[in-house]
């Protein structure tokens, strides 16, 4: 137990970075100067940002449109499930005429709510093909955290 506290704590900043990548709205482009503001280089931060950031993706492409039907289907959750598929829908009009360049060219836009989460919540909503959904969002994210990292090279 104690080497495994002390593993924890090697690799703190390490966790901070991947969790920070992991969370909605936040992702890989707040995870990238996070990593660098406390300390580890700018490749370090963006691998570890990129690990974290597509970590939700499968789990959002298997399993999104399964619970969204479900909560459409209760009468408690029924306008969560409404409001999130009309708000991923309304992003997906730049994605339907370009499917899978869409798809990477909408994460690759370092914006807010542009990022894997919206991406994969896209993807799945519009019934794209799993692995080509996780390439195409995974390219995205790449090109999002090469342009993040180059802007906060500047600064830190």
């Amino acid at each position: 137990m104690e080497a495994l506290l002390e593993f924890l704590t090697l690799i703190k900043r390490e966790l901070v970075v991947i969790g920070t990548a992991a969370i909605p709205v936040v992702e890989l482009r707040g995870a990238i100067p996070v990593g660098m503001a406390m300390g580890l280089s700018m490749w370090h931060s963006f691998i570890l940002a990129l690990i974290g950031s597509l970590i939700p993706v499968p789990l959002l492409l298997y399993f999104l449109r399964p619970v969204v039907n479900y909560l459409k289907e209760t009468k408690l959750l029924r306008w969560f499930a409404v409001w999130l598929e009309n708000r991923t829908m309304k992003k997906s009009k730049q994605i339907k005429n370009l499917s899978l360049i869409g798809l990477c060219l909408f994460v690759a836009i370092p914006f807010p709510s542009t990022g894997v989460w919206t991406g994969s919540a896209i993807a799945a909503l519009l019934g794209m093909r799993i692995s080509h959904a996780l390439c195409a969002i995974a390219v995205g994210d790449l090109i999002a955290g090469l342009m993040v990292m180059t802007f906060s090279n500047f600064f830190f």
